[in-house]
């Protein structure tokens, strides 16, 4: 009987890890490092590296959802999404998700108005995360609430100009 080859899972690491003296796992974390910019923007910030460990996760939501159109850059939701959701792993502090979001719906919203996009999934993304923007908000305290608050009052006026009813969206989930 032959026997079936499993796909390695996070459980045979973790077992392997077990293992490896403190000067293995240094070793090891190095050549994750050295390995990819991935990696070493997820260290930067779950160890507060850097004056603004925030700033390469808005540069990918920029580029995504603020293409240069003068490269032939498409835009993807889903790849500005990842950052958000790449930092959330990394650190995942409240204030950071927070602001991170808040920059998603300005980028969306400045470029749709900017180009006078017409792309109805792109804007319907826009409304989704503008909802999870005001939540992350609403969880910070009062203190960090207001100007955060004062930008999102930016992005919905710039909805106002997007058409498929993505002013009125934010009007109702901002009354809600």
């Amino acid at each position: 009987m032959a026997h079936k080859k499993t796909t390695p899972s996070w459980t045979d690491v973790k077992s392997r890890l077990a293992d490896i003296d403190r000067a293995g796992l240094v070793t090891l974390i190095h050549d994750l490092y050295t390995a990819s910019k991935d990696n070493q923007t997820f260290l930067h910030a779950r160890f507060a590296l850097g004056d603004d460990v925030l700033k390469p996760y808005k540069i990918v939501i920029d580029r995504w959802l603020w293409p240069d159109a003068f490269k032939n850059q498409n835009t993807s939701v889903a790849r500005a999404k990842k950052a958000i959701a790449d930092y959330r792993k990394a650190v995942g502090q409240p204030e950071g998700l927070a602001e991170l979001m808040v920059f998603f719906c300005e980028c969306a919203a400045g470029f749709g108005s900017a180009v006078a996009l017409q792309d109805e999934g792109y804007f319907d993304a826009l409304v989704r995360m503008f909802e999870q923007a005001l939540k992350a908000i609403e969880a910070l305290p009062e203190d960090r609430k207001q100007g955060l608050m004062t930008r999102m009052d930016t992005v919905r006026q710039l909805g106002h100009r997007a058409g498929y009813g993505v002013g009125d969206a934010m009007d109702h989930l901002l009354a809600g």
